[in-house]
């Protein structure tokens, strides 16, 4: 796959808090990660993991604080060059694997990458035109990380991301993970497991 971009981004947040429900879920976060860089995102039950993620998504709003990106496509906004990875898999379980691939590709647009290649680094290949409901939950995983690949955003969220994966799907992605860095991409991902590769903490919510 061709590499992405390589202008120099720097995402940061200054003072974000977020209230979900009416209840603060935290306040006064500070965080800044940059292209090539994976940053892990750590913290108890309900600290505000993936909330943080959905608030860089686009997907909430902040209560307060600004969360900018500097040396992106000026032309996009920030969820505009995000993919939100959530810890389940939004696939149709009647769709084959290449039509959901295709469905998300269609639904997100933008620039893209080989669909049939996407499939080949998860391991799926073999699969293209099975129908989702008869995956495994690691095979579910595989075609979620596809997704990544397919659909090219330079800024993965993702959200524990390596769950329902064996040690093999680990490893395998890991090494997309870097992939992407060495491509000049960045990584922010909530996790209670290591990622799998060298990355920067960011503990929300004191020990967990």
């Amino acid at each position: 796959m061709s590499g992405l971009d390589q202008a120099k981004m720097q995402l940061s947040g200054r003072g974000v808090a977020c209230v979900r429900g009416g209840r603060e879920v935290f306040s006064g976060l500070d965080f800044h990660a940059a292209s090539g860089e994976a940053l892990s995102v750590v913290g108890r039950n309900g600290a505000g993991k993936t909330s943080l993620l959905r608030l860089i998504a686009g997907l909430l709003v902040p209560a307060g604080g600004t969360i900018v990106l500097d040396g992106g496509d000026a032309e996009m906004t920030l969820p505009e060059q995000c993919h939100y990875l959530g810890h389940r898999d939004a696939l149709k379980p009647a769709l084959s694997v290449e039509e959901n691939l295709a469905f998300w590709a269609d639904f997100l647009g933008g620039e893209r990458s080989d669909a049939a290649a996407s499939l080949e680094a998860v391991g799926l290949d073999h699969a293209t035109h099975l129908p989702a409901a008869f995956l495994s939950a690691g095979q579910r995983r595989r075609l979620s990380l596809a997704r990544l690949l397919t659909i090219r955003r330079r800024i993965w969220l993702l959200d524990e991301p390596t769950t329902a994966l064996d040690v093999a799907g680990q490893d395998m992605f890991g090494g997309l993970m870097r992939e992407h860095l060495a491509r000049g991409g960045m990584i922010i991902a909530a996790t209670h497991a290591p990622l799998g590769i060298d990355s920067r903490e960011l503990r929300i919510g004191g020990a967990a």
